[in-house]
Formats: C-alpha cells, sequence, structure tokens
C-alpha cells in the first residue's frame, strides 16, 4: 500500500520532512498554524518550530498571545510581524518586541493602528538588534528617538511610516546602520534634513512627505542610484545627488496661492537640473504642470542624459510645454513611455490665474497648436465620438514626437480613454505616424484584457 493513501491513516503532506511543512506554515498567519495541531499528533508541534511569526493582535487579548510566545520552541525567527494597538498594552507590546530581538529576527515588521495613543517609544532592546536585516515601521503613535546607542549591525533596509523622527534621531539611527542599502520614508514630517553622506552602501532612497509649512528638505544623498519622491506640496531640495542612475518625482502641488513666483519658475527646474546625470527617469503630472509654467516663463532648462523618460500623466494642454521642454532637452532619449492617469492635477483656471498675476496673457502662453487639447479631465469626459478621443490621443503622440531627436521606442499606455472600436482608430493612426517618424510604437489599453498592438 503506497504511503500517501489516506487507509492506511497518514497522508502525503504529513510525511513531508519538518522543514518543508515550516515552509509550508510559514506563508500563513500564525493563528492558522496554530490550529493545524489539532490534525494529529504529528502536527501538533510543528507551528511551534516554524521560524515565523506573523501575529494580528486587534481581536485578541494579550494573555492570549504571550501563551503564543511561550509555546513557541524555535530558537531563532526569521521573520517576525506583529500589527497590535498600542491602547493598554505597551508593556506587553515592549515584551513582544523583546522576545523578537532575542529571538534573533532578521525581518521584523511592526503596524501600531491605534491613533489614540501618542508618543509610543521603544524600549532600548530594540535599538539593539544586531541580526535585524528588514525592518518595517509603520504608525502615527510612533516616537524614533532612541536614548541609547543604536546597533542595526545587519540592517539592509529600513522603511518608516508615520514616524516622529526628528533631525537628530535620523542622524543616530543612520550612524548605527552601516550595512543600510535601502531606506524608506512615508510621512516621517519633522526631520528636515537628510544627510547620507555616511552610508556609502545605501543606493535606494524613496520618500513620501507632507509637510508643505516647514518647507522644502535637503537631501544630501552622493552614493544613491534610485530616488523616489512624492509629496503633496513641496519637492525637496536636491543638494548632491551624484551617482543618481533613476529617478521618480512624483510630487503635487495643492495651492498656488501659498508658492512664490520664484519657487514655481525656478527650484523646480534646479531640482531637475540635479538630474542632468539621470539614464532612467519618472515624472508625474502636477511636476510637468510646474515645468510648464517655467517654460511659459522663459526660464532656462537643463540638458539632460536621460535615455528612458516616463511620463505619468493626463492628455492635457497644461502639461504639453513642460514636455516639450523636457523632450527638447534629453537629446539622447531613447525610449519613451506615456502612461495616462487620472491623477489629481492643478486646474486650468488656477494656472490662468497664476500667469494674470505675473502679467502673462494665459492666450499667448497657451499658443494654438496647445489649443488642441483639452483644458482639464472634465474636458476629456465631454469629447463626442470614438474619432474625436482616438484623434486628440494621435495628435498628443504627434507632438511629441516632433520634439525628439534619437527616439527608437515609444511606448503609450492608455487607462480608460477609449472602447475597442476607438483603439483600432488609433492604431491605424498611430501606425502611420510609426512609418513616418520611423519609431517603434506600441499602444497599450490597460482596461482592455490582452489587448496591445506594436508597429514600427
Amino acid at each position: 500500500m503506497n504511503g500517501d493513501d489516506p487507509t492506511d491513516g497518514h497522508d502525503f503532506i504529513s510525511s513531508l520532512p519538518d522543514a518543508i511543512l515550516h515552509l509550508i506554515l510559514s506563508s500563513i498567519p500564525t493563528k492558522s498554524a496554530i490550529r493545524t495541531s489539532a490534525l494529529s499528533k504529528r502536527w501538533r508541534h510543528v507551528w511551534s518550530e516554524t521560524p515565523t511569526l506573523s501575529i494580528d493582535s486587534h481581536r485578541v487579548v494579550a494573555r492570549s498571545i504571550n501563551k503564543t510566545l511561550s509555546a513557541f520552541s524555535s530558537p531563532k525567527v526569521a521573520t517576525f510581524h506583529l500589527r497590535t494597538s498600542l491602547a493598554n498594552r505597551t508593556q506587553h507590546v515592549d515584551a513582544w518586541i523583546e522576545f523578537a530581538v532575542n529571538r534573533h529576527a532578521e525581518k521584523l515588521s511592526l503596524e501600531f493602528r491605534d491613533t489614540r495613543v501618542r508618543d509610543y517609544d521603544f524600549p532600548d532592546s530594540f535599538y539593539a538588534n544586531s541580526t535585524v536585516k528588514q525592518l518595517f515601521i509603520e504608525s502615527g503613535s510612533v516616537v524614533m528617538k532612541p536614548k541609547c546607542h543604536v546597533s542595526w549591525m545587519s540592517l539592509k533596509s529600513l522603511s518608516l511610516s508615520y514616524c516622529k523622527l526628528s533631525d537628530e534621531a535620523l542622524v543616530k539611527i543612520l550612524c548605527g546602520c552601516p550595512l543600510l542599502e535601502s531606506l524608506e520614508l512615508m510621512f516621517c514630517d519633522e526631520f528636515r534634513c537628510l544627510d547620507l553622506s555616511r552610508s556609502p552602501r545605501l543606493i535606494r532612497l524613496e520618500m513620501d512627505r507632507s509637510d508643505w509649512f516647514l518647507g522644502p528638505t535637503e537631501i544630501v544623498a552622493p552614493h544613491v542610484h534610485c530616488l523616489r519622491l512624492r509629496h503633496s506640496r513641496l519637492p525637496c531640495r536636491l543638494v548632491d545627488v551624484s551617482c543618481l542612475k533613476e529617478a521618480n518625482l512624483n510630487i503635487y502641488f495643492c495651492d498656488l496661492g501659498t508658492l512664490t513666483a520664484d519657487f514655481l519658475q525656478g527650484n523646480v527646474v534646479k531640482m531637475l537640473a540635479k538630474l542632468q546625470n539621470v539614464e532612467k527617469l519618472t515624472v508625474g503630472a502636477t511636476f510637468l504642470q510646474m515645468l510648464s509654467l517655467a517654460a511659459l516663463c522663459d526660464v532656462r532648462f537643463p540638458t539632460l542624459k536621460v535615455e528612458y523618460l516616463t511620463l505619468e500623466t493626463m492628455i492635457v494642454r497644461s502639461v504639453v510645454p513642460g514636455i516639450t521642454k523636457l523632450l527638447q532637452n534629453s537629446p539622447g532619449l531613447r525610449k519613451l513611455t506615456i502612461h495616462t492617469v487620472k491623477c489629481s492635477i492643478i486646474s486650468e483656471a488656477h494656472l490662468n490665474s497664476y500667469l494674470r498675476s505675473h502679467s502673462l496673457n494665459q492666450r499667448q502662453c497657451w499658443r494654438s497648436k496647445d489649443m488642441a487639447f483639452p483644458g482639464s479631465m472634465e474636458t476629456i469626459s465631454m469629447l463626442v465620438g470614438k474619432y474625436a478621443e482616438s484623434n486628440l490621443v494621435a495628435s498628443f503622440v504627434e507632438r511629441l514626437l516632433r520634439n525628439t531627436r534619437s527616439l527608437e521606442t515609444m511606448v503609450v499606455l492608455l487607462v480608460g480613454y477609449l472602447d475597442a472600436s476607438g483603439f483600432e482608430e488609433l492604431v491605424a493612426m498611430a501606425t502611420r505616424l510609426s512609418h513616418k517618424r520611423n519609431v517603434f510604437i506600441s499602444i497599450k489599453q490597460s482596461h482592455v484584457q490582452n489587448v496591445s498592438n506594436t508597429f514600427s
């Protein structure tokens, strides 16, 4: 009789080695893994030796978690994920974190969702974890303020979200992470200067901020190769990003009234100038609008070495001057990707008001060739007929092609613009453009499954 025949009292999965069973149980929450102990004697203690713990304690009392951890017999925890509330249980949370540290957790993820608790500080032992390699913390209640020496000697990836982080604390943390390679700071709004000059291994930086009232954050990152900036109000002041090869600027400007003309017309272009050696660049719609204002005000643009450019934008009039300048100042551009998105942009009414406040005639600024494009998303939705929409996209593509020199490939990813027949109309138009310009063009529409056309 075969060993996997259920009639002999055994099953194929139970006959697997413990190492394989531990791998299987590592992919499910610990609560579910514990339930397997009821299957048979074979499974009674398997979960407790699995080197992964994933605990969501929102609906579980603290003593239940303490019981789980006391029954855990593996001497090492490869991954420890804790999602909990801090209300009335900070002492328990301290103990659970110390458990992870004492079991030499290499991947540590902590999520604290209770907004009623303020200014939770980690125990000193948390900052003395010499084995952790990946650390993720998300909480609006956490204050990253180490009182002791930080010793994250093995840490390679650090992600902090909604944490309170001062300049002093940031310096202390970075000094304790000599092997750090990747840093994410998401809505950690208290620090003003990010100096990574003493982190030679740090090559990836991602930051999202909302502190418009504090002003721009200075970034000194001479070793970073990949930079992603997402902000609700202001860009950063790039002091040193001399090794940068890839950048993503998806920056939102919510209120033109709070920004000076000097800032709009100069600083965004100065920021772009710091990216002159970047080979792969992604730019969002509102940043393109700021570049358009700079272009309309005759601000001098830097020459870029970018070879791969991605524009995440809507097809609206207010991005055209900025895109035109980008293309004209990227003589080595080989591939251009247009990803149409339904995003929040500054209304053309606000842009025109800004232009008027600086004695600029909006009718002269939006020249006749730009007027072919709609002024807002509402205008796009009012277009009637498939040809009108497909012609709009084709005109946009043709306009972009006219401003490139060495382009080899263009990819256009449309999101929610055309139906099937309108897409076919665009294919025909794009085919003619492709032959005329000698550029390989790929047109795709994301909401139509398996629809993709390429032509050259």
